[in-house]
């Protein structure tokens, strides 16, 4: 008898501990997270109540520190101040009317405004794009600001560490910011930083996982930004790492895997808002006001007369930020088109809203085609991508496949014939939420010329995806691509 009261009351206690915990989870999961985040994480501490729970006080804040937060508020502030007034200056007539509206939401999630008279180049060889980095970098009298998500000494970069070796020589100020996590997963990270050291590059590291220090922050909570500036006239960005085209990484090596990216170089007035990404991030991280300590100049560059003189606009966004900058921007530009919307994303698993768009447009009569790879590197977002290949298909969206060994890294879409968006931005929950990103919001009719040239070469190499060939996937993958589409959601 006492030992059924004991397994009786053990089970009735461990039933009233569960029923807290699914009310406690119910009041705490909802608040300032979409309803399919909330959904997954209530699923996973109702089944799994003590895997849940450790991994929700892991990674289930989605924001930086206030600390952090508020610092970025505090640099926006000081942005806004300097650059009061320029998008009402720069602002055309002629523009579409929603277009001038995408600008300016622009601006009043960032503080950064859309300027005229730039001039951009695409580079999609992998080598190549490295090689017009160390090339500028040979120019540099000023500074030279470097910032990467994975930052590596290698037989690819070693002309660009070479580069900045010579700049500093000249005595020009090299600064580098890495991600530190993702820097650190690379195997010769030691010697990598050795040789910073050495040649006098002063870096520093991006959202540390740093404890003992005070540094700490949900350990997935990345900088994925990729910027070089060089004297502030020059810049780059895109979605290549300093990095070898294998991540210098034995399992992709043994995959025979490599990376396929895009890079833009800039010129005129947006270089300066490049710049500011990277004074931001340098200020947050290495504590050092650059603007108030010394004098890093942020030219007032002469804008291009020529005829496919572009407007650009830079734009971050990340957790450091109440919105999702990147998201709202994407969004806007694919319910502005008119004719046809061409996508590039590597990882692609969009939310709800994302969805709607893309399939909105279909129902409207555009043209649109997504480019990602056949395989993939990660194999629960690859997964995750694939469960939405089906509905996508359905809607009218061509998908094309971009064929092995290749990882189409690449992270721009076009809209009609003369708006386009590059950076580093996927379009997935993790870059529109938790990744510090970059992207440039470009109109002209010369760069998207340009980006169509790198479409068609996506289609030359791979193949279009049917929706009679998909239909025949085995029931095992799509289980395993639903299974991982809601474990995408934790967020």
């Amino acid at each position: 008898m006492t030992s059924l009261l004991i397994a009786n009351g053990s089970w009735g206690l461990a039933l009233i501990v569960h029923a807290a915990i699914i009310v406690t989870a119910l009041i705490i999961l909802p608040r300032d997270r979409k309803p399919t985040a909330a959904m997954a994480w209530l699923l996973l501490i109702v089944l799994l109540p003590g895997l849940g729970i450790v991994l929700f006080l892991l990674i289930g804040s989605y924001h930086l520190p206030a600390k952090r937060r508020a610092e970025q508020e505090r640099i926006d502030a000081m942005i806004r101040a300097k650059v009061a007034d320029n998008a009402v200056a720069t602002m055309d007539a002629s523009w579409p009317r929603w277009f001038q509206r995408v600008v300016q939401q622009n601006e009043s999630l960032t503080a950064l405004p859309a300027t005229l008279g730039n001039e951009a180049t695409l580079y999609s060889d992998y080598q190549g794009s490295i090689d017009a980095m160390a090339a500028e970098i040979d120019t540099a009298t000023d500074f030279v600001h470097v910032e990467f998500f994975i930052v590596a000494w290698d037989d690819t970069t070693r002309g660009f560490f070479a580069a900045m070796e010579r700049a500093v020589a000249r005595g020009v100020t090299v600064r580098l910011l890495a991600d530190y996590v993702a820097t650190r997963k690379v195997g010769n990270c030691k010697e990598t930083l050795a040789e910073l050291d050495r040649i006098g590059v002063k870096w520093a590291w991006m959202l540390p996982v740093q404890p003992f220090k005070g540094k700490y922050q949900r350990p997935d909570l990345r900088n994925h930004r990729k910027i070089v500036v060089v004297d502030g006239r020059v810049g780059f960005m895109g979605s290549q790492n300093l990095i070898s085209r294998d991540y210098d990484s034995p399992k992709n090596q043994k995959r025979g895997l490599k990376w396929q990216e895009l890079v833009s170089r800039v010129t005129g007035p947006a270089v300066a808002g490049l710049n500011i990404v990277f004074l931001s991030d340098w200020l947050i991280e290495a504590g050092e006001d650059l603007q108030a300590t010394e004098h890093v100049p942020v030219p007032e560059l002469p804008a291009s007369t020529s005829s496919d003189a572009l407007l650009c606009q830079i734009v971050p966004s990340g957790p450091g930020y109440p919105t999702e900058n990147n998201l709202r921007l994407f969004l806007s530009l694919i319910y502005g088109a008119t004719e046809k919307v061409i996508l590039t994303s590597p990882y692609f698993v969009p939310d709800e809203a994302m969805v709607y768009a893309i399939t909105n447009a279909c129902a409207r009569g555009l043209e649109v085609q997504l480019f990602v790879s056949e395989i993939g590197d990660q194999a629960m977002v690859y997964h995750a991508q694939r469960s939405y290949y089906e509905a996508l298909l359905t809607a009218g969206v061509r998908i094309f496949l971009y064929p092995a060994p290749f990882i189409l890294h690449s992270k721009h879409f076009s809209i009609d014939d003369d708006i386009a968006v590059i950076g580093s931005s996927n379009m997935d929950i993790r870059s529109f939420s938790l990744n510090m990103e970059v992207s440039m919001m470009v109109r002209g009719a010369s760069f998207v010329a340009q980006m169509r040239e790198v479409e068609q070469a996506y289609r030359d190499a791979g193949r279009e995806l049917t929706l009679e060939e998909w239909k025949k996937e085995p029931a095992k993958a799509t289980f395993l691509d639903g299974v991982m589409r809601l474990t995408s959601a934790l967020n």
